[in-house]
């Protein structure tokens, strides 16, 4: 008696992408991973300087997070000519001409590829060509909207986004730092997890930038931290039945479908079988507060199983 032949992965990746889009549209107190960070933990930041001079080399390297330890492909686009971007290190540098003075169009966009997904960092840019010798009075810039509250036992953080004149460092301070909270002066981040101890208000917060010579800062916050309280959402699934055998041939007697779901990519403990050939959509309900990860697997009738699906999450908080 033949093996009936597993599923083609056209179906899994339907099933990834309309996941991933029904977790970020379901009810509840549920939310998808937006910005500079990716659904595996890849993110990527940096403040591009946006001036450069005739004769002196301009560079600029991205801070990247890589938690699943996957290799790092970076990419660019909208790259000035007279600009060079290595790959594997995400470092834009080069040395203009007269040729180049003049601002580039502000649609300069960096990002990294891990072999599963990408993260960009959050701003485009452009860069301001002047002559050598040129006076500036350029003074570094910061934005960003601080979140304005926190949850004891959950994490806080914030990350601005500031820029400065080529080649002048930037670096950053804080006033008022809560107490539960750390500040890295080269990033501008801010970033804790207070404790129920530490509930309350923490006001007239101050994150400031500075190339030595000039400063900026943000308007001043407060973030108010309130107890712990339970959280639950829910997750909607959706996927397009599979059609055909791995050799392209029809599937004649798909039976199902089993979701599984967990807390860790590696680790998809609970599931849930659905014992429909037509069922498109299911909602996982009484999910607590984390990030959860979602993953499938296609059936037939003789019990034969398809792969895992590629896995896809979301946040619940």
């Amino acid at each position: 008696m033949r093996r009936a032949p597993f599923f083609t992965l056209t179906f899994f990746r339907r099933l990834s992408i309309r996941a991933l889009a029904g977790a970020a549209v379901c009810l509840g107190a549920a939310t998808a991973a937006h910005a500079s960070r990716a659904a595996d933990g890849l993110a990527i930041w940096g403040s591009p300087p946006r001036s450069a001079t005739v004769g002196q080399t301009y560079s600029f390297t991205p801070t990247t997070i890589n938690p699943m330890k996957r290799t790092l492909s970076f990419r660019i686009a909208d790259k000035p000519r007279w600009l060079t971007f290595d790959t594997s290190t995400g470092r834009l540098w080069g040395t203009p001409t007269a040729a180049n003075i003049g601002t580039s169009p502000a649609n300069i966009l960096i990002y990294v590829w891990d072999g599963v997904d990408y993260a960009y960092i959050e701003q485009e840019f452009g860069i301001n060509v002047s002559a050598a010798g040129t006076s500036t009075t350029d003074t570094p810039s910061i934005s960003g909207t601080p979140p304005t509250s926190a949850v004891a036992g959950t994490q806080y953080s914030f990350q601005p986004v500031a820029s400065g004149p080529a080649g002048m460092p930037l670096s950053f301070s804080v006033q008022n730092k809560p107490v539960w909270a750390n500040f890295s002066i080269a990033t501008g981040q801010l970033t804790g997890t207070p404790t129920s101890a530490q509930t309350g208000s923490y006001s007239n917060i101050v994150v400031s930038v500075s190339d030595g010579q000039a400063s900026s800062a943000l308007a001043p916050f407060t973030i108010s931290v309130t107890g712990t309280t339970p959280t639950t959402g829910s997750a909607t699934l959706n996927w397009a039945p599979p059609t055909q055998n791995t050799n392209g041939s029809a599937l004649t007697n798909f039976a199902g479908i089993i979701l599984y779901y967990g807390t860790a990519p590696t680790s998809l403990t609970q599931s849930v079988q659905l014992a429909s050939n037509s069922q498109t959509s299911y909602t996982i309900g009484n999910l607590t507060a984390g990030t959860w990860y979602f993953g499938g697997v296609a059936y037939t009738n003789t019990g034969v199983k398809s792969a895992m699906s590629p896995v896809v999450s979301m946040s619940v908080q």
